[in-house]
């Protein structure tokens, strides 16, 4: 499959760009490493401050045939704009001063005690990308689920059923990120990714309204999710996950439900495949699942691969078809079925 093209950006390679000797902030590599969607996302500055808005295009203009001596109609293509929001993202974190200078003021010292909020900021941000709804909470943005919640709606020919009818239903998203396609954004003249702010040392109130002296930081994370063209993804629902994991009913390897035949014909479905980086999510139970049969070489399209981060560092790499799978642990197994 393709790989990213230039000029489309990833947290890391913004970390890059900010920072003055090329290399990357360890809040960025803490980020993908924490949760590997991180690594695949495009970002995109938006073209207003608290927004991003997109022209997507909702008809193509009449052609004709025609023969000589005679013309033809003009014609234009229709376009509807659709405003996408950029939420705000925050956290507050305080250390008692004395403990910064037990361990000699380091940097290191004050990152792993504030490595927390950066793993909460991450999961966080992570889980509205899939299931953030803004009709729910207007200070967030709709994600992946809210988008495609439904067989019978414009963009339902990209949801496929798995078959599942109970309470442990899954789902597996098939992504293909990329500027033209589906990538986050933030907000105009800020900062892609999660910044840290050092707001310096200050008096704070402990339970008891006693006073120390503490380092104080802010953690904000400003974006949302734009899918331009909603042909770029594809969402597996309705996986029962009791049947996944013992290789039964809606999961056996001859139901036509079976997920490894449901991810071909997710597959099939996007159009071009040299449009940016495409990748599987999954939760555990459904990723779990998938490098059991690699291992078993069960089916021949599964494989688990030597491949290289972002970052330089060797990983192994589950992949279908030559697209990798990823584990999200913010994609539950009880999901509300989708019809």
């Amino acid at each position: 499959m393709a790989t990213l093209a230039t000029g489309q950006l990833t947290l890391a390679d913004y970390s890059k760009r900010l920072s003055p000797d090329g290399k990357i902030d360890p809040i960025a590599e803490l980020l993908s490493q924490q949760n590997d969607i991180l690594e695949d996302i495009v970002w995109k500055e938006a073209n207003q401050p608290t927004s991003h808005v997109v022209a997507v295009r909702t008809g193509l203009p009449a052609v004709y045939w025609r023969g000589y001596n005679q013309g033809v109609p003009s014609g234009k293509s229709t376009t509807a704009q659709v405003t996408e929001p950029c939420a705000m993202l925050e956290g507050r974190s305080h250390i008692d001063a004395k403990l910064l200078t037990l361990n000699g003021n380091s940097a290191a010292f004050r990152l792993s005690e504030e490595s927390p909020f950066i793993e909460s900021m991450s999961q966080e941000m992570v889980g509205k990308i899939f299931n953030g709804n803004v009709g729910a909470d207007l200070k967030t943005f709709s994600g992946l689920a809210t988008r495609y919640s439904s067989t019978t709606a414009g963009n339902g020919q990209n949801v496929i059923l798995g078959g599942g009818s109970g309470s442990d239903n899954a789902s597996i998203y098939l992504v293909l990120w990329g500027e033209q396609t589906v990538f986050g954004t933030f907000p105009k003249g800020s900062r892609a990714g999660l910044q840290n702010r050092d707001l310096g040392e200050e008096s704070v109130q402990d339970a008891s309204g006693n006073w120390y002296q503490a380092a104080r930081s802010l953690f904000q994370w400003d974006g949302g999710l734009v899918v331009k063209d909603w042909r770029y993804v594809v969402r597996i629902a309705n996986i029962d996950v009791s049947d996944w994991v013992g290789v039964t009913g809606t999961q056996a390897t001859t139901a036509s439900t079976n997920l490894i035949k449901l991810m071909m014909r997710a597959i099939a479905r996007i159009p071009n495949f040299n449009m940016g980086r495409a990748a599987f999510y999954a939760n555990r139970s459904i990723q779990e699942g998938l490098m059991v049969q690699a291992l078993e070489k069960s089916s021949a399209a599964l494989g688990i691969k030597e491949a290289l981060t972002q970052f330089g560092t060797n990983m192994k790499q589950l992949e279908f078809m030559g697209i990798p799978v990823r584990g999200v642990d913010q994609l539950g197994i009880a999901e509300t079925l989708v019809s």
